[in-house]
């Protein structure tokens, strides 16, 4: 018996930009004449890869593009990448929401998906008919539903309304539901879209923990799209890495959020910036040097490091400030500093010293701002630097794996 519950091979999906037709006559007939004899469509060749950053020249595009990899049984899989990357549309051509383009998709077992909100449920139908619905659709019987029934009403939070049409429920409530549904009904595959940002902190936090059960306590297989890489850390041992439509990197997850963090950082010649007249307040120069004033992103553990600064405040308001936090390599906020700016051009200078951070990669985040007023200018998650440890006789004692300063302790004996 196979323990691979998908298989992708070769898939590609392509979109029409603007305004979709169906093209000239000539283009049908040929689409259909190659469709009856089981060739692609020959018109797909001109379709251009996703790549946000630049101008296209054709109105047809490949969001995603040769994709190709294997999920086994059991494996909690981590699907990340930037926006437009093509996680969501991966995940609709896994639910079977549309076809792919190219390529074939194998799926060896009962999948239940979360995507965005709006999505499995009949509008007017009430709570509880849309849970016998989704039943069915999985294959259940009216007796399995029912025995489930009660745990999908109580974790979804819902019990009041479950008798009330859905179309009238908020966005939360309507999340909190469809998560309860596609958890607790007996699908062997779980696909979970980041909809889950719509929840409050403590659902999220409630989501999450029962992903962490389906996947490590009933042994199911669950595929998670999400930004937030310490969830993604928790919950996955998997991670499929996706850039501009296609496979970038899959593996073990803490390597391949690795990868994701590296991806998004810019080149150290990238980190002066344009002067844009639309800004009031902007950030035009990040210059990171280690204790000997050269610029790098890699330091000893030992050694201070200074961030400098250049930002023009032209037209921000009053109490405008610069924020600039640090965070670990699951973007959880380590912490944060700011500065009111003054008016005109500002150089400012940081210094963190040695000997604080343990030994690991790091993200700089830098923000403009007044704050519940306006944001008027960031840097998110591109600036990363390292910090090693050389091995010296200084070198630090413990386990540097867990935790995340160096505490400032005097041993007596």
């Amino acid at each position: 018996m196979s323990n691979i519950a998908i298989k992708v091979e070769d898939v590609g999906k392509m979109y029409r930009l603007g305004q979709v037709g169906t093209g000239t006559i000539s283009q049908d007939l040929n689409r259909w004449v190659a469709r009856i004899r089981g060739k692609e469509d020959p018109f797909t060749k001109i379709g251009e890869t996703n790549d946000r950053t630049i101008k296209g020249e054709s109105n047809m595009v490949w969001a995603l593009k040769d994709v190709n990899f294997e999920i086994q049984k059991g494996d909690a899989v981590g699907i990340i990448g930037r926006n437009g990357a093509g996680k969501s549309t991966l995940l609709k051509l896994l639910s079977k929401v549309t076809k792919p383009t190219t390529g074939s998709i194998k799926i060896n077992d009962r999948i239940a998906s979360l995507l965005e909100v709006g999505t499995g449920f009949h509008p007017e139908m009430t709570g509880r008919e849309n849970i016998y619905l989704n039943g069915a659709i999985l294959g259940m019987t009216k007796k399995e539903i029912k025995r489930k029934f009660d745990e999908i009403v109580d974790f979804s939070g819902v019990e009041r309304y479950i008798d009330t049409p859905v179309k009238r429920y908020s966005s939360g409530m309507y999340v909190r539901l469809a998560f309860a549904v596609a958890a607790h009904l007996e699908s062997e595959i779980l696909i979970v879209d980041e909809v889950l940002a719509v929840g409050d902190a403590e659902f999220q936090k409630k989501c999450l923990g029962k992903m962490g059960d389906v996947s490590k306590g009933e042994g199911r297989t669950v595929l998670f799209v999400s930004h937030n890489m310490a969830a993604v850390k928790t919950l996955c041992n998997k991670g499929i890495l996706m850039q501009y439509g296609s496979v970038a990197y899959q593996g073990d997850i803490a390597k391949v959020i690795d990868r994701y963090i590296a991806s998004t950082a810019k080149p150290k010649e990238e980190m002066k910036y344009e002067i844009d007249a639309n800004k009031k307040a902007q950030i035009l120069l990040v210059d990171i040097f280690n204790e000997k004033n050269i610029p790098t992103t890699e330091f000893s553990h030992l050694e201070d490091i200074r961030i400098c600064l250049n930002i023009l405040n032209d037209r921000g308001g009053e109490g405008t400030r610069i924020n600039i936090a640090v965070l670990d390599q699951f973007e959880n906020v380590l912490f944060i500093s700011r500065r009111k700016l003054d008016k005109g051009f500002n150089s400012l200078e940081i210094m963190l010293k040695g000997n604080v951070l343990i030994p690991n990669r790091y993200v700089l985040s830098i923000a403009i701002d007044n704050p519940g007023v306006e944001l008027y200018d960031v840097i998110d998650g591109g600036i990363i630097f390292d910090i090693i440890d050389l091995g010296n006789e200084n070198s630090i004692n413990g386990d540097t794996e867990n935790g995340i300063f160096v505490a400032p302790l005097i041993w007596n004996a």
